[in-house]
C-alpha cells in the first residue's frame, strides 16, 4: 500500500472538448444522497471546486431519505469492522464534524446501542467479537436473562430457520433457545436521515462547495481519453476533469454512460426493499427502553422509530425473494413482505400488535455482488465511484467521504490506485486500511454475509 500524498492542491485544468461548457468545476459529483454530499463536503474543505449535481429536488431526497439510518460497528470483515467504528465517531461528534450550522436543525443520533443476538447463523458471534477485540471495541456479554429483563415481553424460543408465514411450521420453535447476545454500546441511529445529507449540503456550501437540483446527467463528456465533463437534461455542459458516480441505485446506468465497466468484476444492481413501521406493545415504551437489535435467528433486525413504533427490516433470508429491478420502474406500494417481516418479528416479541394498515417505507437498495461497497477509480482517467453502498453504508457515509476525497486526490496526483493500493488512516481507530478492499476488480468476497448486514 501507498500513502496518501499530502498535497490539496485540486485537479488543474479543464480537458478541452468540442462541446462548449458554460461553467467549469474541479469535481462534479452526481448524487447528493448522504454519501454524495459528504465526497462533496470533504473536497470543498481541501480547496476543491465542487458541484453536487441532483435530479431530485433535495439532497437526501431519494433512498437515503428512506434508509434505516443504523450506525452499528458488527461487520464480518476486519476493514468493514474498522470502517464502522470509525464512522461512528463522526455521528457521536456530529456537530463538531460538520463546524456549521443549519437553518433546519442538526441530525439527532440516537446513541442507544445494539443488541446482536447469538445465534447459529451466525456463528454465535465469535467472529465479531474477535474482530472487536482486535480494534478495541466495546461490547458487553448478555445471558436470556438480561435481554428478557432489558426488552420486557420478549421470548427467546428459537425459530430458525426463517420462514415465511405461509409455512406450515412457521411460528413453532424449532425446540432449542437463545442463550443471549452481545450488546455493542458504540452504535444507536440518526432520527433523521435526510436532514444529515442537508445537513452535509450545508457544511459544503459553507466551504465553497455547489449544489443543484432538479437535473439529471445525461452524458458524461470525454476528451483526449478521459473525463471532461457532463451534460444535463437541460442542455447546459458543465466542465471538470473529475466526475464522481454516487448515484445510488442509478450507479450501473451512470457507469456504462461513461464507458467505465467494462473491467470490473463486481458489479452493483438496484434491490427493492420494504421496512415495517408498527406500534409498540401496549406498555412499552420502546423509545426509551429500545435499542437497535440484530437477530438472524428470525432474520429480523429493528430500532425504535418516532411516536413509540417499532422499525422491522429483514435481513435477507434465503425465504424473502430479492427483487432486483429497473430503478426508474418499481412498484412503489407494500406486499405481502411487509407482513412476513411483521409476524416474523413478532415470534420475538408476541404481544406486538400488528395493525391492519402497512406503515413503513418502500425504497430500493443499490447493492454489489458481495454486498460490499466498492470505493474506487475507474477505467477511465478522472471517473470514480462509490457505489453499492445501500442497506449498510449509510453509517460510514463521513468517512467514506473523506476516503474518497482522499483517493481523488491521490490519483489525480499521477498515482495508480490499481497497482499501488492507497492506504487511508482511520484517526479515531488508529490504524490503516487498504483501501484497494473495496476495489472494482476484487474477486467476490467470501467472508461477506452476501446481505443487508454487509
Amino acid at each position: 500500500m501507498s500513502e496518501t500524498p499530502m498535497s490539496e492542491t485540486p485537479a488543474s485544468g479543464t480537458p478541452t472538448s468540442e462541446t462548449p461548457m458554460s461553467e467549469s468545476y474541479d469535481a462534479i459529483i452526481i448524487g447528493a444522497g448522504v454519501i454524495g454530499a459528504a465526497i462533496g463536503f470533504e473536497l470543498a474543505k481541501v480547496g476543491w471546486r465542487t458541484l453536487n449535481v441532483d435530479k431530485l429536488p433535495e439532497a437526501g431526497f431519494g433512498p437515503t431519505s428512506a434508509s434505516c439510518a443504523i450506525i452499528r460497528v458488527h461487520y464480518s470483515t476486519l476493514d468493514g469492522t474498522a470502517l464502522a467504528y470509525e464512522g461512528y465517531h463522526y455521528w457521536r461528534d456530529w456537530a463538531a464534524y460538520l463546524d456549521c450550522e443549519d437553518e433546519s436543525g442538526l441530525a439527532r443520533f440516537v446513541d442507544c446501542g445494539c443488541l446482536v443476538m447469538q445465534t447459529d447463523q451466525n456463528g454465535r458471534l465469535a467472529k465479531h467479537t474477535a474482530l472487536a477485540d482486535q480494534l478495541g471495541i466495546p461490547y458487553e456479554r448478555w445471558s436470556a436473562a438480561d435481554v428478557m429483563a432489558r426488552l420486557p415481553g420478549t421470548t427467546l424460543a428459537s425459530f430458525a430457520p426463517a420462514k415465511r408465514i405461509d409455512d406450515p411450521a412457521f411460528g413453532t420453535s424449532n425446540g432449542g433457545n437463545l442463550e443471549g447476545g452481545i450488546f455493542f454500546p458504540t452504535a444507536g441511529y440518526v432520527t433523521d436521515p435526510k436532514l444529515s445529507a442537508h445537513n452535509l449540503q450545508r457544511a459544503a456550501e459553507a466551504k465553497g462547495g455547489h449544489f443543484r437540483f432538479g437535473r439529471a446527467v445525461v452524458e458524461i463528456v470525454k476528451a483526449e481519453g478521459r473525463i471532461a465533463g457532463v451534460r444535463l437534461d437541460d442542455g447546459t455542459t458543465i466542465a471538470a476533469p473529475v466526475v464522481v458516480n454516487v448515484a445510488g441505485p442509478h450507479s450501473a446506468q451512470v457507469n456504462a454512460m461513461a464507458g467505465a465497466d467494462g473491467d470490473m468484476t463486481i458489479t452493483t444492481k438496484a434491490l427493492r426493499q420494504e421496512v415495517v413501521h408498527v406500534p409498540s406493545p401496549p406498555g412499552l415504551d420502546f423509545d426509551s427502553l429500545g435499542f437497535v437489535m440484530s437477530d438472524s435467528d428470525i432474520s429480523c433486525y429493528s430500532r425504535p422509530e418516532h411516536g413509540n413504533h417499532i422499525l422491522v427490516g429483514s435481513e435477507d433470508p434465503e425465504c424473502d425473494p430479492r427483487e432486483f429491478v429497473d430503478p426508474d420502474d418499481y412498484e412503489g406500494a407494500f406486499t405481502d413482505q411487509w407482513d412476513h417481516q411483521a409476524q416474523r418479528f413478532a415470534q420475538r416479541l408476541p404481544s406486538l400488535g400488528i395493525p391492519n394498515r402497512r406503515r413503513g417505507v418502500v425504497s430500493l437498495y443499490d447493492v454489489s455482488d458481495d454486498w460490499i461497497p466498492i470505493y474506487d477509480k475507474s477505467a477511465v482517467p478522472g471517473f470514480y465511484m462509490a457505489i453499492g453502498t445501500s442497506g449498510n453504508q449509510f453509517k460510514n457515509a463521513p468517512v467514506a467521504g473523506k476516503m474518497m476525497a482522499e483517493l481523488i486526490r491521490y490519483c489525480e496526483a499521477g498515482r495508480d490506485h490499481d497497482t499501488q493500493p492507497m492506504a487511508f488512516r482511520l484517526t479515531h481507530v488508529g490504524r490503516g486500511v487498504d483501501v484497494g478492499f473495496y476495489s472494482r476488480k476484487r474477486p467476490i468476497n467470501p467472508e461477506s454475509s452476501f446481505s443487508v448486514l454487509g
